[in-house]
């Protein structure tokens, strides 16, 4: 249904509206088809609204979202649908009434259909095992992709950023001038990791320019980013493996140690949403944080993440 353009920047609320709207003419079609003498039974209500809501969140959304995702948002469907037939006594007697005529088997086509419900949903069963666990010949098509393909500009709160000419407005000395060299001068590296210098805590109240904006970007990070990415910004979050894949791990050194600060601002801003055609496939249920967060926010944000992990990024050659 990509024919149908979801809104930027309000493709929730589209989608909410669109729910409502279905879930509206669905009851209306129900009451109408009751009134004439042909009412569809709870069970098959339940199922068919049920279908629905899976199939909407497979085609509607674009891009699409991971199936972990879907997963969950189909079992909170499914625990509605039983809220709702249950809401009286008379519908939950309706609902179940389907089921347990094929367990109690007292007519002929009962019986029958429950001997073909025991052959079936094994095989069923064994059937998406099988297809789960078979070794697979071919290329994981994530793998083909080892990062989104850039735009060469992007546009956020109205302005053009081009990715290969920008660069991080608080990345400064203390003169307030676009320094690389002083910011990676205040971190020592080693080997296990970033160590600050004595005189480059962030966190002190009286920290200004580089570090005062590291500390602004912290906080940030950790009231939005760090339920999925994790307090050390290694992708092991609160949230983190509810998703498939889990989100990106910064302290690898094949993610933002690999790519330009102007690269990560793009994709902070756009999400996993907001990637342009030619960056697919490419698996991601990123927010578009340019819905949430200020453009200096976001560039605050990348400035945390890569104080935080040690690692300078990339310059363009």
């Amino acid at each position: 249904m990509t024919w149908l353009k979801l809104v930027e920047g309000f493709m929730p609320m589209q989608m909410l509206f669109e729910l409502t709207l279905c879930v509206g003419l669905f009851a209306l079609m129900s009451y109408l088809l009751k009134k004439n003498g042909l009412a569809i039974p709870m069970f098959w209500q339940g199922v068919l609204f049920w279908l629905f809501i899976v199939l909407y969140l497979k085609y509607r959304i674009y891009p699409p979202i991971p199936f972990s995702v879907r997963a969950i948002y189909g079992t909170v469907a499914l625990v509605a649908v039983f809220l709702w037939m249950s809401a009286t006594e008379a519908d939950w007697k309706k609902f179940k009434q389907p089921i347990l005529n094929v367990m109690d088997a007292v007519t002929p086509f009962h019986k029958h259909l429950r001997t073909g419900y025991l052959v079936g949903i094994p095989l069923l069963l064994w059937g998406f095992a099988y297809s789960s666990l078979v070794p697979s010949q071919e290329e994981p098509i994530e793998l083909r992709t080892v990062h989104p393909a850039p735009p060469a500009s992007t546009k956020v709160h109205g302005k053009t950023f081009v990715l290969q000419t920008s660069s991080n407005p608080y990345r400064v000395n203390p003169e307030g001038k676009y320094d690389q060299e002083f910011t990676n001068s205040l971190i020592v590296e080693q080997s296990m990791g970033r160590l600050m210098k004595p005189t480059a805590n962030p966190w002190d109240p009286k920290a200004e320019g580089y570090l005062k904006y590291v500390r602004e970007g912290g906080e940030v990070f950790f009231q939005n980013c760090h339920f999925c990415h994790g307090d050390n910004l290694n992708g092991r979050g609160l949230h983190a493996f509810a998703f498939n894949p889990i989100p990106a791990n910064f302290t690898d050194p094949g993610t933002i140690a690999q790519l330009q600060e102007t690269f990560i601002f793009w994709r902070v801003a756009k999400g996993g949403i907001g990637l342009p055609r030619e960056s697919f496939p490419w698996a991601s249920v990123m927010p578009p944080w340019e819905q949430h967060l200020t453009t200096d926010e976001i560039w605050k944000v990348v400035l945390f993440e890569y104080w935080h992990t040690g690692y300078y990024p990339r310059t363009w050659d």
